[in-house]
């Protein structure tokens, strides 16, 4: 990953990767004020949200934590969800948008970069998606890309299956175009600015709460999948990979801290289990 301003963020202290829920310490999971989470097979299989970690979401709204989905799935894409789940927010496109519900079923977007800036880099965007898919074989386009504002997504496991070596060249290309590039579980995003899923977090909850997130890293938890979490890995303490993390393990330099038994949304919903039951008995 390219470097950016959040690589200079403090290591958790001597973190041990990959333990049983069992290990995560009931003290530090009954503090937590909130839960980041990814979507796509974190919450999902096959694309949709599963009915256990809808009711996860729920269950923890409920017991009064902020929740806040974060991923690199577009706008477009996103938005039919906002107002469907028990959700704060959901920040889409890696860091760069924020959709929230708002009253009467609406929804409100705001943006990290200016309208101008957006519209500068949508340009340059669209011109270096031509060029991966024109040479390298294989390569196309994620079929949610007319829901994007602020990046592109090329597909590698959704509908279309690219070897390693052909994701490490779109990747490749991209960041020679000075883009950004990160994998997810199914699409390769490319974008211009500064922003990350770690961005994304401090800027929501300046935004919805006035508060800054490195004053509380300790309260929230994060989970994930995959190779675009890893920064998010890195910096919880209270890091949770679903069980389908085991694919990524060998591309990962940051592991989560927890894994689940479960994969998927039960991944998920194993997860937020632990945390209510903590917060039931302290």
């Amino acid at each position: 990953m390219p470097p950016s301003s959040s690589s200079s963020l403090p290591l958790p202290p001597s973190p041990t990767h990959l333990l049983p829920l069992d290990h995560w310490a009931a003290p530090t999971r009954s503090g937590l004020v909130g839960v980041f989470t990814d979507i796509d097979d974190t919450l999902t299989s096959e694309g949709a949200i599963t009915a256990d970690a809808l009711q996860a979401l729920g269950d923890l709204k409920a017991a009064g934590l902020s929740i806040v989905a974060i991923t690199g799935r577009p706008v477009g894409w996103s938005m039919p969800f906002v107002n469907a789940w028990p959700v704060d927010a959901i920040v889409a496109e890696n860091g760069a948008v924020a959709l929230l519900p708002v009253a009467g079923g609406k929804i409100e977007k705001r943006y990290q970069q200016d309208t101008h800036t957006r519209a500068a880099n949508f340009e340059r965007m669209q011109a270096v998606l031509a060029r991966i898919e024109r040479e390298i074989p294989g390569a196309r386009r994620a079929t949610d890309s007319p829901g994007r504002e602020t990046d592109i997504a090329i597909d590698h496991s959704e509908f279309v299956q690219l070897s390693d070596e052909t994701i490490a060249h779109v990747v490749a290309l991209m960041r020679s175009e000075g883009m950004h590039a990160t994998v997810s579980s199914i699409h390769i995003n490319g974008w211009y600015g500064d922003n990350d899923k770690l961005e994304g977090a401090r800027w929501i909850v300046r935004e919805l709460w006035g508060r800054t997130l490195e004053d509380e890293l300790d309260r929230w938890a994060y989970v994930g999948d995959s190779t675009n979490d890893q920064l998010m890995f890195r910096t919880f303490a209270s890091s949770i990979g679903v069980a389908n993390v085991a694919r990524f393990v060998p591309q990962l330099e940051h592991l989560p801290r927890y894994v689940t038994q479960g994969e998927r949304g039960t991944g998920f919903a194993e997860a937020a289990r632990a945390v209510l039951s903590a917060r039931a008995t302290h």
